[in-house]
């Protein structure tokens, strides 16, 4: 029951970096729209605002893959794993997170980390007049995403382990309490 309880709190830290991935969304929205008013209305561009966006963008995408892998919404081949009884899955997912999740995330946290480090030292900024300061900033999410994406995996790999300890059925299993 041990291993239940660990993929629980996994679980929903997972679903907390989904609710900081949506909040991001909407961040992103009001500064989109606060972009396109002020662009066709007052006739005013911002390199700041619009840099904003994509960095908004990077970071709600990569905090919202462990909450993609948590739901069961990432990419894999449906149309064979749908038809499949849940304890195939099981060894589908386990085998799967431990040989290529795990690995990528720790390999892109691994150069994600100097990828940051460097920018920080150069105090790389944008290159664009009115662009923002301290690229390093979104750079560093990356090695971050990649570990929050690892711990999620561990609770995927959690959740193939539990059920193929018996400790899911198929009618009460669901990916994703709502």
């Amino acid at each position: 029951m041990f291993l239940l309880r660990l993929e629980q709190t996994i679980d929903r830290f997972s679903d907390l970096l989904g609710k900081i991935a949506a909040i991001l969304f909407v961040l992103m929205l009001f500064n989109v729209f606060y972009d396109v008013v002020s662009r066709y209305l007052f006739n005013a561009v911002s390199i700041g605002m619009q840099e904003m966006e994509w960095h908004l963008f990077a970071a709600m995408f990569m905090l919202g893959i462990p909450y993609t892998l948590r739901a069961g919404g990432h990419v894999r081949v449906d149309v064979i794993y749908d038809g499949l009884a849940l304890r195939k899955k099981a060894w589908i997912d386990l085998i799967c997170t431990l040989a290529l999740l795990m690995p990528f995330c720790l390999l892109v946290a691994w150069y994600g980390v100097d990828f940051a480090r460097e920018s920080f030292q150069l105090g790389e900024g944008s290159g664009d007049p009115g662009g923002l300061p301290y690229r390093w900033i979104i750079k560093s999410v990356i090695p971050f995403a990649m570990f929050f994406n690892f711990i999620s995996g561990i609770g995927l790999a959690l959740r193939s382990i539990n059920i193929l300890a018996g400790h899911h059925q198929d009618d009460d299993y669901t990916p994703v309490q709502h």
